[in-house]
């Protein structure tokens, strides 16, 4: 094992491990998948941390800088174990200070006060999760569900009438669209919205239980008012889902007439928001309450849209909702590298058992086991980063107008669907190995893990269930492959069965694992090659993505002439594989990201070490999903075995490059805020191997009782 850890204790050291000179390479392995030892170690590559730094904050890199430099103030972090009350209070009065330092109006238009920046308004809001994930989701709550839905469902007369309290938090709102029995199933909400013709009002009611508007944040305590998502009734015929603007309490706090509601009370995380239930019973509102946009009511009851299909209205309407995905993947990103800071920085420091020495204690990064737990998941990370920036560039593109036609709006809310999921799952499981690598320390609050895990919990369910959000990216893949056959003659079809049969023929039989297995000639080195290749990579997560949906279409290709009942058994007999094959589209997406990214690298040992981060990290994709490469026919036995053995080469390479690479994250230790990745580790196993080392100098150290019965 190598130690890598810094040999003095200066100041600076104690606040940041050194590298470089102090940075031995990596021993070569004994296996015949390491590369062959050589008489000199090769020069080392060398990572320019600030230029990294600066690519990883993406294309508003300079807004979110403002926005870390906001979140490293006390007065807006999180106080940890403060009582739920409490907490509530200090992030309402968080918003507050928003408010006054005009930090959250940047995507509002500038008749408002606004600057029409909807990417930097993202990028800002992102970065707060740093300070409190409970400020980030009550402020996206506040101006980015509530102030959006009248942006963007509203129209002129709503902006001037309700956007500038919304703006300046004198109206504290609630988003009321997740009902009780309805969570993801928007659709089927049973919250209804009622014309009255006689008096030019909706009235609006939560006929049953189910239909209680839940979970919703600052439903509470704190929300004066809503905009509350209902099914438009008008002449006897329901419309669908439409969103009104209602007011929900008094100035002294009270409910008002026909409005009720619930505490939820205690929650898993996310405690500084005061999340709750919302009931209507005969609620009045005037006729312009009804955000108008895509749907509007004339005072006879005549209802029009400018979206003659009542599902592409709906799914229109949804849609210019889509920034509560793209902020959730971006914080989901950002609480994953603060955890890898902290874990990879403190397992830089911290020392247990002695392996490769009688006297010295080994540093925890330099085992193995510690590399494979923690350097996957920092590759991941990276391809999230640059995966989330063009997802965020593509988000402003749709809503600056400069690209918003309908297949642009549809992509976004297919690359929202397909990145949030991996983002948010990622970020959990990260937390969750980052705080056991931390061992009993990361367990402690004051260490910040455990606390981040319980705040992100709740961010795979937010803004729609991962699963049922992957769902939607397979049908959206379903329906462009099918389109391809959509007007394809008898021929064309013909073509494509013979292909697909050939496919089958060609990966079922054995005769592309044969073609490697020669290529190969029984030399794990000569699979790596293979596999550490740029194409062979794309090849491999490209064919799955396209052979699972293939087949599933295969499948599914006659059950629209099923009935009702039969093509939905169909389907979801097919559910667990659409979901998976979702998946691999979204990891996919990630990968390519993570390439171009790469080839936008221009130092040298930068560009090196990138490149190796990007290979673990589709090589790690290729391991995880090994067994359908292997039952597919993709991959020969030998070079399936070579996955894991450049894995493991790969982890040793990035070893010394490890704390290089969390720290063009750039998170200072105010924003981190724990004292395990403070330096204070370092001083610690500094001053106990200064101590014994005093001792053997002296010759006072005790002799061990082993030895004095050789």
């Amino acid at each position: 094992m190598v130690d890598t850890a810094p040999r003095t204790t200066s100041k600076q050291q104690a606040a940041k491990p050194q590298r470089s000179a102090d940075t031995a390479p990596p021993k070569p392995a004994s296996t015949e998948a390491s590369a062959p030892a050589q008489s000199a170690a090769p020069a080392q590559p060398a990572v320019d941390v600030a230029t990294l730094g600066r690519q990883l904050l993406g294309t508003w890199a300079d807004i979110r800088l403002a926005s870390r430099e906001r979140a490293a103030r006390p007065e807006l972090q999180r106080i940890e174990g403060q009582p739920m009350a409490e907490h509530r209070e200090r992030v309402l009065g968080q918003l507050k200070l928003l408010v006054d330092e005009g930090a959250v109006h940047r995507a509002f238009p500038t008749s408002l006060g606004g600057f029409d920046d909807h990417g930097g308004n993202i990028a800002a809001f992102e970065e707060l999760v740093i300070a409190d994930p409970s400020l980030q989701i009550k402020a996206g709550v506040q101006w980015g569900l509530f102030g959006a839905a009248v942006l963007h469902l509203g129209t002129e007369y709503h902006h001037e009438t309700f956007l500038p309290d919304i703006m300046s938090l004198k109206v504290p709102g609630a988003f009321a669209m997740t009902e009780t029995g309805h969570g993801s199933d928007v659709a089927a909400i049973g919250t209804t919205a009622t014309y009255d013709e006689a008096k030019h009002q909706f009235v609006i009611n939560t006929p049953f239980r189910g239909a209680w508007k839940d979970y919703l944040g600052n439903a509470a305590v704190h929300g004066t008012a809503a905009v509350v998502f209902a099914q438009l009734i008008t002449k006897g015929v329901n419309h669908g889902v439409h969103a009104f603007y209602v007011p929900l309490r008094n100035t002294k706090g009270a409910f008002l007439k026909g409005i009720g509601g619930e505490d939820d009370g205690l929650k898993g995380g996310l405690n500084g928001i005061d999340n709750g239930r919302l009931h209507f019973t005969n609620v009045r509102v005037p006729r312009e309450n009804l955000l108008n946009r895509y749907g509007a009511v004339a005072e006879d009851g005549t209802y029009s849209s400018p979206i003659a299909s009542p599902g592409r209205r709906f799914f229109t309407m949804l849609g210019t909702l889509v920034q509560g995905r793209v902020s959730l993947d971006g914080a989901a990103t950002a609480a994953a590298a603060m955890a890898l800071t902290i874990a990879i920085t403190y397992g830089n420091q911290r020392r247990q058992f002695n392996a490769a020495s009688d006297t010295e204690e080994e540093v925890l990064l330099d085992y193995q086991r510690h590399q494979r737990r923690l350097l996957p998941k920092l590759a991941t990370t990276y391809a999230q980063f640059f995966a989330h920036d063009e997802f965020l560039v593509k988000f402003d593109a749709v809503f600056s107008g400069e690209a918003d036609t309908d297949d642009d709006r549809q992509d976004l809310e297919t690359i929202a669907a397909a990145l949030k999921p991996l983002s948010t799952w990622h970020a959990l499981e990260t937390l969750q190995e980052a705080r056991e690598a931390t061992g009993g320390a990361g367990f402690l609050a004051e260490n910040r893990m455990v606390g981040l895990r319980q705040d992100l919990d709740i961010y795979v369910t937010f803004e729609g269930d991962n699963n049922v959000l992957l769902q939607l990216v397979a049908k959206r893949l379903l329906t462009d492959f099918s389109k391809q056959f959509a007007k394809a003659d008898a021929g064309v079809m013909a073509r494509y069965v013979v292909a697909q049969t050939a496919d089958r023929a060609y990966h079922g039989t054995g005769l592309r694992s044969l073609a490697q297995t020669i290529a190969d000639f029984g030399s794990t080195a000569r699979s790596v090659s293979e596999l550490r290749d740029e194409r062979t990579q794309r090849e491999l997560l490209t064919d799955r993505v396209e052979a699972m949906i293939g087949e599933i279409a295969g499948r599914l290709r006659d059950a629209r002439r099923l009935p009702k009942a039969d093509a939905a058994a169909a389907f979801n007999r097919n559910q667990n594989e659409l979901i998976e094959a979702a998946r691999a589209h979204g990891e996919l997406l990630q990968w390519e990201a993570f390439t171009r990214a790469l080839a936008k690298t221009r130092d040298p040992g930068t560009k090196q070490v990138l490149t190796w981060v990007r290979d673990l990290f589709g090589l790690g994709l290729i391991e995880k999903h090994l067994a359908w490469y292997l039952i597919h026919g993709r991959l020969a036995p030998k070079r399936a075995q070579a996955v894991g053995a450049y894995i493991d080469r790969l982890v040793e390479r990035l070893r010394p490059h490890a704390q290089d690479l969390v720290d063009a994250f750039g998170y200072a230790p105010e924003h981190l805020r724990a004292k395990i990745a403070s330096g204070a580790e370092l001083e610690r196993q500094d001053e106990a191997r200064a101590y014994y080392a005093a001792q053997r100098a002296a010759g006072t150290l005790p002799v061990p009782e082993k030895s004095k019965k050789k």
